[in-house]
């Protein structure tokens, strides 16, 4: 048992993969095995997750700087990504960094019949050559070797410009609560936010909500879902939830205790800790610092394997990821492992 800010993890040493499954704190799963234990036996009652909905989106608008108001519930990121696409103008000019999660970049790619041309461009360049798009759709942290946008330079840049963020390999261990000048922002809980998978959240800016198309319009999507459940008209919610897709139950209710506990942590102190391991694990491999809690490295991934290191494999390169529940500990097994 592990005990790290302020909360006890079941993970085991050598757990360095939250960049694909966020090991929760116990009492989150505990939380979530309670709920299948009254499902087994038919105690709950449909409404009764609506509180446990109502809270995860209240502390996904704190860390990112949103107003409840202004956060529809979803069930992934590219479903959510796809509202913001639905949303854009034809024959829009998309820019996405080279080598992006198809999560964000398909969404768009697959609306060239409406004459949306979506361009790659480095990640280094983003900033300068969104000036020249309609629209940008850009992951916070790079999936595939952990690299930060810039995020100061495109706000910066943002002047006539859509722009779409995805922080699911960011929230959670990246200060983000003021984003609130994003038009999307969009982030899956399952990785760092720890939650069961199956729940995402999308903030939307104010002014964007009621040209956003509800491409998923539901009942839950209602100003009273409850009386929105049989019939015509269309009548959706007035706020962000008029994007609502209708709740994955068990997730919410995991993601009730993870995102308020972590919108309580000071993450300056969680970005230091988690960055802090990463570079520890750089510096025993004789490379210099960085910058994110997610590291990529030419390294053998079967070695790793055969010492309890739980890692992935992505673009060609072993990924590491570095959660606050991680300590010395393992960046020492991951390093025994490595280094002859």
């Amino acid at each position: 048992m592990r005990h790290a800010f302020g909360q006890t993890f079941d993970i085991p040493a050598g757990y360095l993969n939250t960049a694909s499954i966020g090991v929760p704190p116990t009492v989150v799963a505990d939380a979530v095995e309670a709920a299948i234990r009254r499902w087994r036996v038919g105690a709950d009652v449909p409404p009764g997750f609506d509180t446990d909905v109502a809270a995860a989106r209240a502390a996904f608008a704190a860390l990112v700087g949103a107003d409840p108001a202004h956060v529809a519930i979803g069930a992934s990121a590219s479903q959510l990504v796809a509202i913001a696409a639905a949303s854009v103008p034809d024959g829009s000019r998309v820019l996405v960094p080279a080598g992006e999660f198809t999560s964000v970049s398909f969404p768009f790619a697959a609306l060239g019949h409406r004459g949306i041309k979506v361009t790659e461009a480095p990640l280094a360049e983003i900033p300068d050559a969104m000036r020249d798009h309609d629209v940008l759709a850009a992951a916070v942290v790079q999936s595939s070797d952990g690299t930060v946008l810039d995020l100061e330079a495109v706000r910066r840049n943002r002047e006539g410009v859509t722009v779409v963020l995805d922080v699911t390999q960011a929230l959670g261990w990246l200060p983000l609560a003021d984003l609130g000048w994003a038009d999307y922002v969009v982030g899956a809980g399952y990785k760092w936010l720890m939650t069961p998978r199956g729940v995402a959240w999308l903030a939307v800016r104010p002014d964007v909500i009621d040209r956003a198309v509800p491409v998923a319009a539901n009942w839950y999507a209602g100003e009273d879902p409850w009386q929105t459940v049989y019939g015509l008209p269309l009548r959706l919610a007035g706020s962000a939830r008029r994007l609502d897709l209708s709740p994955t139950w068990f997730s919410h209710v995991g993601a009730a205790v993870a995102l308020p506990w972590l919108a309580s942590l000071d993450m300056a102190a969680v970005r230091r800790h988690n960055v802090g391991l990463a570079n520890q694990f750089l510096d025993r491999l004789g490379r210099p610092p960085g910058d994110s809690a997610i590291v990529s490295v030419d390294a053998d991934a079967d070695r790793l394997a055969a010492a309890g290191v739980r890692h992935s494999v992505r673009a060609g390169r072993v990924r590491l990821s570095f959660a606050l529940s991680n300590t010395s500990d393992d960046v020492n097994l991951a390093c025994q492992a490595l280094i002859r």
